[in-house]
C-alpha cells in the first residue's frame, strides 16, 4: 500500500511509494506515484487529455462506484466519497491534475491510474483524511474496484466520442441550413456551369449551394449511422473479457448507472466482451465517415474559393465577407481565409484517420493497446471539424453575396449554351457556331441572329431559363 512519507498534502513536496519504490511528487497535487512516473516517462508531446475525455473517465468511475456500493463491496461512506469526487471532475474541477501525455503507456493504463489517484485523494479528503491517504481510499482497491484499464479506457473512449459527436453533428446541421438558405436566396440567378473547369451548360447559382447542403446531409447521416457501434459498452469485461474480479451483477448495474449519469440512454451491453477489447472497429467506422465528411467540406471550400476568385481577374460570381487583410505587402488584398482554414482542418482530419486506421489494426490477441492514440485523434477530428465548421458557417457562408451581373455576363458568353441547339440544328452545326463565336469574339446569340439560322423569336424561346436549366 502506498504511504505518504513526509509532509501533509499541500505543505511541500511529498514522497509516495508504489510497487517500484519511492517517488517524489510536487506539492499540492492530487495524483500519486504512478501518475508521476508517467509524467517522467512520457514528456512526448505536451498534449494532455481533453476535458471531454477526463469527464468521460469520471463518468466510468462514478458508475463503477455506484454499482460496487449497491453490491455492498464498497461501504456507503467510501462509495459516496468516490462518487462525489468523480462528480466534481464531471463538473470541471481537478482537471489540472490530469497530467499524462496522450502518448503514454499502451491501453491507457497511465491515464486510468491518473484518474484513480486523483479521485482517491479527493475522496479521502471528503472523508476527512489527508490528500493521498490510500488507507482511507485506495486508487486500485477502491476506485478501480472490479475494473481494468482494458475495459474502463475503451468505455470512456466511447462515452467521450458519443458526447463530442453530438456537438459536431449540431454544427454540421447548422452549415447545412446556411447553405440551403443561400440556395433559396440565389435560386433565380442563372450562370454558366463548368465541367473540367471549362464552360458548360447553364445552371442556377442556387442549385450549386443546395447541392453542397445535400452532400453534407448525406455525409452527416452516414456519420450518425456509424455511432451505433459506439453505444455498445463493455464495462465489466475487466482484463481479458472474462469479467474476472467483478461481481456477476456488476456489469449490468454499472451500465444502468452510466446511462443515468451520462444521459446516453442508448448505451447497451456489448454482445461479445472479448471482441470489445481487441477490436476498435466502431472507431474506424466513425473516423472513416469523418474523413468522408472532411473531403466534402474541403471540396465545398475549394469551390467557394474558385467562385469568389478575383475580384477582377477571376470568376468573381460570389463575394465573401472580408474578415481580415490578406497581404502584408499588397494593399487592399483580401483572401478567402475562412475557406482556407477549413481546407487545412480537413487535411488534418484525413491525417487523423490514417493514424486511427493504423492503430486500430495494431491489436494483438486479447487486447488492442493503441486506445490512447485512437481516442486522441478521434476527439481531435470531432473538435476540429466542429470549431472549423462553426466559424466557416458564421463568418463565411452566412455572409456570402452573389454578383448577379457577373453571373449573367458569363451565362451570356458561355459556349455551353450551344448544347440547346443540338435538337434543332444538330451537333456538328452547333459546333460550327461555337467556333464562329470564339473566333469572332461574339456571343452565341449574336452569331445565331446574324446567320439567320433561327428567328429572334426562336432564339428567345430556346434561351429561356426553364429550357436551359431543366428537361425540355
Amino acid at each position: 500500500m502506498a504511504k505518504q512519507k513526509n509532509s501533509p498534502a499541500g505543505d511541500g513536496p511529498r514522497t509516495l511509494s508504489d510497487t517500484l519504490g519511492e517517488v517524489s511528487l510536487p506539492s499540492g497535487v492530487y495524483y500519486g506515484a504512478q501518475t508521476q512516473r508517467a509524467v517522467e516517462n512520457f514528456p512526448i508531446s505536451g498534449l494532455l487529455p481533453s476535458a471531454e475525455f477526463i469527464i468521460a473517465t469520471a463518468y466510468v468511475k462514478y458508475a463503477a462506484a455506484e454499482a460496487n456500493t449497491e453490491l455492498g463491496l464498497l461501504t456507503k461512506k467510501r462509495g459516496g466519497a468516490i462518487k462525489r469526487a468523480a462528480a466534481e471532475i464531471i463538473d470541471g474541477k481537478l482537471h489540472e491534475d490530469f497530467v499524462v501525455d496522450i502518448f503514454q503507456a499502451g491501453a491507457g493504463t497511465s491515464h486510468n491510474m491518473n484518474a484513480n489517484e486523483v479521485i482517491a485523494s479527493r475522496a479521502a479528503e471528503i472523508m476527512g483524511s489527508e490528500r493521498g491517504d490510500w488507507a482511507t481510499v485506495h486508487p486500485n482497491d477502491h476506485v478501480n474496484m472490479a475494473q481494468s484499464t482494458n475495459d474502463t479506457f475503451p468505455t470512456a473512449m466511447r462515452i467521450a466520442t458519443l458526447v463530442s459527436s453530438k456537438k459536431t453533428i449540431r454544427s454540421i446541421k447548422a452549415l447545412e441550413r446556411a447553405l440551403d438558405s443561400k440556395g433559396r436566396a440565389f435560386s433565380k440567378i442563372i450562370k454558366s456551369g463548368r465541367t473540367h473547369l471549362q464552360d458548360a451548360v447553364p445552371v442556377m447559382l442556387g442549385s450549386e449551394f443546395t447541392s453542397y447542403a445535400s452532400a453534407l446531409r448525406r455525409a452527416r447521416i452516414r456519420m450518425e449511422s456509424s455511432l451505433e457501434g459506439l453505444s455498445e459498452i463493455g464495462l465489466g469485461a475487466t482484463a481479458a473479457g472474462t469479467g474476472i474480479n467483478s461481481h456477476p451483477r456488476y456489469a449490468a448495474l454499472a451500465l444502468r448507472s452510466l446511462k443515468s449519469i451520462t444521459g446516453l440512454r442508448g448505451l447497451k451491453k456489448a454482445p461479445d466482451l472479448h471482441e470489445y477489447l481487441n477490436s476498435f472497429g466502431p472507431f474506424t467506422s466513425l473516423s472513416g465517415e469523418l474523413r468522408a465528411l472532411a473531403i466534402e467540406l474541403g471540396r465545398i471550400a475549394n469551390d467557394l474559393r474558385l467562385l469568389s476568385s478575383g475580384p477582377n481577374t477571376g470568376l468573381g460570381e460570389i463575394k465573401l465577407e472580408a474578415v481580415q487583410p490578406g497581404s502584408s505587402i499588397m494593399p487592399g488584398k483580401v483572401n478567402p481565409v475562412m475557406a482556407e482554414m477549413l481546407n487545412m482542418v480537413c487535411y488534418q482530419v484525413i491525417g487523423n484517420d490514417t493514424a486511427i486506421s493504423a492503430a486500430a489494426g495494431a491489436g494483438q490477441l486479447e487486447l488492442n493497446v493503441m486506445g490512447p492514440v485512437i481516442i486522441s485523434n478521434t476527439l481531435s477530428s470531432l473538435k476540429l471539424l466542429r470549431n472549423a465548421v462553426d466559424s466557416f458557417t458564421t463568418r463565411c457562408v452566412s455572409k456570402i453575396k452573389a454578383d448577379k451581373g457577373r453571373c449573367l455576363k458569363y451565362f451570356e458568353e458561355s459556349e455551353g449554351l450551344a448544347t440547346i441547339l443540338n435538337r434543332y440544328i444538330g451537333y456538328e452545326n452547333a459546333a460550327a457556331i461555337v467556333k464562329e463565336a470564339a473566333s469572332s469574339g461574339r456571343t452565341l446569340r449574336e452569331v445565331l441572329a446574324d446567320g439567320e439560322i433561327l428567328s429572334e423569336e426562336e432564339i428567345s424561346s430556346l434561351l429561356k431559363i426553364t429550357r436551359l436549366t431543366g428537361p425540355c
